[in-house]
């Protein structure tokens, strides 16, 4: 791709932006105020979910950015995503038919006719991603969602799908950053013509997450790691004259995967949304290729791209 390209072919006649603009952990009574200053900024791409309670707030954002900037809809990517119900945890799985009312559901709190795609969020029952896939067919057909996809899908979960005749995902939204490459998994996307969605982009960091108030999973775990005070992406920085976030959301759109970043901060927004002004060559590409570590670190319990 070339360093000025500012988005990917999802499926026919349907185009998502590499930058997009996360909302995990965003409280819904501040989501309106950080979407529109998002999309004020340049964002073009705003992540959702059902599970992150923040749908409303999102809507209402997008609704009033377009006030402001006489944009239309249609200059908006919106992505939301279909929390599927996991009965460990106490939950309903999600049928066929809950799964068509859940996504009415979140465009009524997003105010919107349609997203652009629409994501299940995880492959936690294995009786019910059929079912679930079914609705989401059945929403792309009603033209409630322009694209679908899937989120933390392992290989094994998408071959059933092949498996029952049913189509592929448009697009996987996984965590992908340096230190989680998952080359295996990305291979396959590849082959099937599967869109990479990279999420938790800037864990390498130490300030990932903590630096806005919004503590998670594991986060106290990889602090105390120790590892990050001699970071290889400072020098990447400062060759480029840019930021560490920069150059981990460049790597993640360099490699075709387009990126989630999320800052309720302005300047950091600003700063994040300017990884189309350099390109990182091909000798440091090289070395980020070399520090993968495996499995991710979003999902403190039960990570979904494993089960069975």
């Amino acid at each position: 791709m070339g360093t000025n390209d500012t988005t990917r072919l999802l499926t026919p006649g349907v185009e998502i932006p590499y930058l997009g603009f996360g909302t995990y952990l965003v409280p819904n009574d501040e989501a309106a105020a950080v979407v529109r200053a998002a999309i004020a900024i340049g964002y073009r791409h705003i992540d959702t979910a059902e599970f992150y309670g923040n749908e409303e707030g999102v809507g209402t954002g997008i609704r009033q950015a377009l006030a402001d900037t006489g944009l239309s809809r249609n200059d908006i990517f919106v992505t939301t995503k279909l929390w599927p119900g996991n009965a460990a945890w106490g939950q309903t799985p999600k049928t066929t038919e809950t799964t068509i009312a859940s996504l009415n559901e979140s465009l009524a709190r997003l105010g919107l006719e349609h997203v652009d795609l629409y994501l299940i969020h995880a492959p936690f029952e294995r009786e019910q991603r059929l079912a679930q896939w079914r609705g989401l067919v059945e929403l792309q057909r009603q033209g409630k969602a322009r694209a679908i996809g899937v989120s933390n899908f392992h290989v094994a979960h998408i071959e059933e799908l092949v498996a029952a005749g049913l189509p592929l995902p448009a697009a996987n939204q996984i965590e992908l950053h340096p230190w989680s490459q998952k080359p295996a998994l990305v291979r396959y996307l590849a082959e099937k013509g599967i869109t990479p969605i990279a999420y938790s982009s800037l864990v390498p960091l130490s300030t990932w997450r903590t630096a806005e108030g919004h503590d998670s999973a594991k986060t106290a775990e990889m602090r105390a790691s120790g590892e990050r005070a001699d970071s290889p992406f400072k020098a990447m920085a400062a060759k480029y004259g840019v930021s560490e976030p920069q150059v981990l959301l460049r790597w993640g759109i360099q490699s075709g995967y387009p990126v989630l970043p999320k800052s309720t901060k302005p300047e950091r927004m600003r700063q994040n949304a300017d990884v189309f002004s350099f390109r990182i060559d091909d000798d440091d590409m090289a070395a980020i290729a070399k520090m993968d570590r495996g499995d991710g670190v979003a999902w403190a319990v039960g990570d979904p791209t494993k089960a069975a």
